[in-house]
């Protein structure tokens, strides 16, 4: 197989993964914008143009974790094509085998794969995590109900008691709390004070409130502009506690994952994004795989969507599979090198078994 047949397979396939990250990326874009422009529609300073800011810097995110599928729809809208114009059935008349062929695409989908893992991935990580303080800035004041189903708690040993914190939100890692509420209770475990604050700010030694109110037993609320607690929380500790996998660039999660093993955490969560973005590559190769499992034979008039179907259902199958395991490997069932690399490893000797089965018998 010649240099130009091989570049024109790579560059058909680029163009069209091309294409269709920019159609999936234009829907997700679109969801993302109905559905914060509903939710926040109530908010004093929200309007269409802030849901689309918003919405835009979550998309990347969404599109990252969608990327194994425009693989699949890439490569099997590649092949297909290909077959429609009769380009494969003269390439194997030509002598060159599916192995020669889909080298080019499997090229392609490992390529497309680096670039999502180190380029785009710090890209979403950063940008999600402004979209969420842009988010909180338009929810100050207007979203202070701590509930134990959403927000994330900590404790901290106060004098002869204790404090409960907890927040709407989690910014830059834990290390900022938006709409927090903190709870101090006696040596008895009786509520002695609370205090509500837009933001918390969390130093070296003690906690930094911002437009915050006291409320002390059997007394009214005291605005408060700016106090303190003190603490004997540290930051990189709150950061480990708090920070979310998929928000923390990929370059940072191998110290993310020392520095929580150094405290005693359970470091499993970040050791699953860490292999789930190393396996990311592979998979899309895995699923280019699976692609020509359904869609390298010549298709007769009408056999279109038995393909496509074929095609998509056996994707959803590997995603499925893929998001059970790595649910396993964040609840430590099973070690993260294992859950991310398992689906991705029988899915490509699923396809390169079936390929070897239909080229030589």
């Amino acid at each position: 197989m010649g240099w130009t047949l091989r570049r024109y397979f790579f560059f058909r396939y680029i163009s069209i993964t091309f294409w269709m990250t920019l159609f999936l990326f234009a829907v997700a874009f679109l969801v993302s914008s109905a559905e914060l422009a509903s939710r926040l529609s109530n908010l004093a300073g929200s309007s269409v143009w802030v849901s689309f800011g918003i919405a835009a810097m979550r998309t990347p995110l969404v599109l990252l974790q969608a990327i194994p599928f425009v693989a699949l729809f890439s490569a099997m809208a590649t092949l297909i094509a290909l077959n429609r114009r009769y380009e494969l059935v003269v390439t194997r008349s030509a002598g060159v085998s599916a192995w020669q062929f889909l080298m080019p695409l499997c090229v392609g989908a490992m390529l497309v794969g680096l670039i999502a893992v180190f380029a785009i991935s710090p890209i979403a990580a950063a940008l999600y995590s402004q979209s969420e303080i842009a988010e909180a800035d338009l929810r100050s004041g207007q979203s202070n109900k701590v509930s134990a189903f959403k927000a994330p708690w900590l404790r901290q040993e106060i004098g002869d008691g204790d404090m409960i914190i907890g927040a709407h939100a989690i910014l830059r890692q834990g290390l900022e709390l938006a709409d927090a509420s903190f709870f101090e209770f006696d040596a008895n475990g009786n509520l002695v004070d609370r205090t509500d604050a837009v933001r918390a700010y969390l130093h070296d030694g003690y906690w930094e409130l911002r437009s915050a109110k006291r409320y002390g037993t059997g007394t009214r609320a005291t605005e408060i502009a700016t106090t303190r607690i003190p603490t004997t929380l540290k930051p990189e500790f709150v950061q480990e506690r708090l920070a979310r996998p998929e928000t923390v660039p990929i370059y940072e999660l191998p110290e993310k994952i020392r520095m929580a093993r150094s405290f005693g955490l359970r470091a499993e969560s970040f050791g699953m994004q860490l292999h789930s973005l190393i396996a990311m590559p592979a998979l899309l190769v895995a699923m280019t795989l699976i692609a020509a499992t359904v869609s390298m034979r010549f298709a007769r008039l009408g056999q279109s969507g038995i393909i496509i179907v074929g095609g998509v259902g056996a994707g959803f199958l590997l995603y499925v599979v893929s998001v059970l395991v790595k649910a396993f490997g964040n609840a430590g069932i099973m070690p993260p090198v294992v859950a991310a690399w398992a689906p991705v490893m029988v899915a490509m000797f699923f396809g390169v078994t079936y390929l070897l089965y239909r080229e030589d018998g």
